[in-house]
């Protein structure tokens, strides 16, 4: 499935969105957001795929943020809207129950630092350049903000915001962005071992966890740990709980029925 800017397909039961404009350094267009969007959606319409893989074509750029090509339309606003497109996609993400990797295959600026905040994992090649350079250009990652400041340090956040200035991988994975920095060549070996270590597991575990991760965050502890003792007591009746204890004590792998 293909459409003009974003590659959508299923490899396995790995759901890949590559946004396909390396000749953009794959900027950020109406497009891209919507292939994005409905990616994401796809992939939680198809019971077989158990994770997401968010990319960019070639070897250059993953994201390098909103196409300043045309900045009339990268910055036109309909202000009847309360909501503009990408905030909605930031949200989509946020909502998913499916776990999504990024894979940083190059530059990761602006609108793209975003769409790597929006993921739950991410591995980048060692040589990617990352930044915040919004205010070289008038404007602040204002979006970006939003899912960046539950990742990284405030300062260190700080001195990329006002700054602008680019940092590179080694310093975006010791402020929490990446899980994983590594050779240029070992990339999709890398993300394939990370793909292959979500698939074996519990799809009802991992989207009934992943929910529940998502409404704790705003919670004390109080409410938090109410709730998850809650969770925890219907997660035990789901046929996947059945499974992998039946199959732990008979010493096999489970069968997830994803029920």
């Amino acid at each position: 499935m293909t459409d003009d800017s974003v590659i959508r397909e299923k490899r396995g039961q790995a759901y890949w969105i590559t946004i396909n404009r390396p000749e953009k350094r794959n900027a950020l267009n109406g497009s891209v957001i919507g292939g994005i969007g409905s990616g994401y959606r796809e992939a939680h319409d198809d019971n077989d795929v158990r994770v997401i893989v968010l990319t960019g074509a070639g070897d250059k750029a993953f994201c390098a943020g909103a196409d300043l090509q045309n900045s009339g339309a990268a910055f036109a606003m309909d202000f009847s809207r309360p909501n503009v497109d990408y905030a909605d996609l930031l949200r989509l993400s946020q909502n998913a129950t499916k776990p999504a990797i990024a894979r940083i295959n190059g530059v990761c600026m602006a609108g793209g630092m975003g769409l790597l905040c929006m993921t739950d994992m991410a591995v980048a090649a060692d040589h990617v350049v990352f930044g915040l350079p919004e205010v070289k250009v008038g404007v602040f990652p204002m979006q970006v903000m939003a899912l960046l400041q539950s990742i990284a340090p405030r300062r260190q956040i700080n001195e990329w915001a006002l700054t602008g200035e680019p940092f590179d991988a080694l310093t975006a994975q010791a402020a929490g962005l990446l899980n994983y920095v590594v050779p240029a060549a070992e990339l999709d070996a890398k993300v394939e071992w990370l793909i292959g270590r979500i698939v074996d597991k519990s799809p009802t575990a991992i989207r009934r966890g992943k929910y529940a991760m998502r409404a704790i965050a705003a919670m004390s502890f109080d409410q938090s740990i109410a709730y998850t003792e809650s969770q925890i007591a219907l997660l035990a009746m789901t046929e996947d709980a059945k499974e992998g204890l039946k199959a732990f004590a008979e010493k096999r792998k489970p069968s997830w029925p994803g029920k």
